[in-house]
């Protein structure tokens, strides 16, 4: 290093910010720290476990907010969250025990930060379902959340012989419930356009991928939101929703395993009790599974603002090019 950097302030302002970042990442990898701040130039992330912070409740993970400058609402419900790993699933009824219902969100949960941009959540195999998992959420300029699940069974003879993992969204009262696809056999190119708003929770929930043929008996009539199947499917691996004057997309590196599931009232009611906030959600379904063998889903979380849809095709092509 030449004497004369030493002297330059910019030297001392990056050295600085280095140590402080390290102070954080050392701070927050310490046991009992279950959250922390990331952000990119428009785009800001609380990523936690399954703790409770302030008005977020315990037993949900995942993205606690999501701030830009360009709203100054938050997009999803402060008492829940974002991305939130809630259910795993197999062929048999669903468990009328909570904490076996909701597996994921009851069972102990790891948070780690990893930089400035990314967070990661880690969980033990899991008592019921025995699913091991790492999630990594990672922050790109200007306004790009991406995420990437891996999972690991440990558990041999799940019902069915088949893994569900199911992810949920909890929408803060947007003036339109609904979520947009593109229709089976349309394409990015020649788009005919979905708008998907369910009548009511656990009713014609699920929407298949076109090339899915992966058929599921269940081992209960009781609906759920993953049993309960919607005549529609999905061509392209996203969906979009429109809140205030923003869009969130969620986009999906393809793979017909994965599923969009849609409730106008899995959000729980509004905060003026005048109506009910709808859940954006997606699974993930692993046929004949493997013990020991991993498994992953990759996705990407754009929120800014809204343009039309010629804008979100542009978004996904971007997204899955790059892949």
């Amino acid at each position: 290093m030449k004497a004369s950097t030493l002297f330059r302030p910019r030297f001392w302002l990056a050295l600085l910010s280095f140590v402080c970042l390290a102070a954080q990442m050392a701070e927050d990898g310490r046991e009992g720290v279950d959250y922390a701040v990331i952000k990119v130039s428009r785009l800001q992330c609380t990523v936690g476990n399954n703790r409770a912070l302030g008005e977020h409740r315990a037993w949900y993970n995942g993205i606690f907010s999501l701030l830009s400058p360009d709203c100054r609402e938050m997009p999803f419900v402060t008492s829940f969250s974002g991305l939130n790993l809630e259910h795993y699933f197999d062929a048999r009824p669903a468990s009328d025990d909570r904490a076996i219902l909701f597996e994921p969100r009851a069972a102990p949960m790891e948070f780690r930060l990893i930089s400035s941009t990314t967070a990661e959540l880690r969980q033990a195999p899991t008592p019921v379902y025995g699913v091991e998992s790492t999630t990594r959420f990672e922050l790109h300029d200007p306004y790009y959340l991406d995420m990437e699940f891996t999972c690991v069974p440990r558990k041999p003879e799940l019902a069915g012989n088949f893994l569900g993992v199911f992810w949920a969204s909890y929408i803060n009262d947007p003036e339109d419930k609904s979520i947009h696809f593109l229709a089976a056999g349309s394409t990015l190119a020649k788009p005919v356009w979905v708008q998907f708003l369910t009548q009511e929770h656990n009713r014609d929930s699920t929407v298949r991928n076109e090339a899915d043929s992966t058929q599921i008996k269940f081992d209960t009539e009781k609906p759920t939101l993953w049993n309960s199947i919607s005549p529609l499917r999905y061509s392209a691996p996203f969906f979009y929703g429109r809140f205030r004057n923003m869009v969130l997309i969620y986009i999906f590196k393809p793979d017909k395993r994965i599923r969009f599931s849609h409730s106008p009232s899995g959000g729980g009611a509004t905060k003026g009790g005048d109506g009910s906030n709808p859940a954006w959600d997606f699974q993930f379904i692993v046929p004949d599974y493997r013990v020991g063998d991993e498994y992953r889903l990759k996705a990407r979380l754009v929120y800014k603002p809204w343009k039309d849809r010629k804008d979100v095709l542009l978004e996904v092509s971007r997204y899955l090019d790059g892949l």
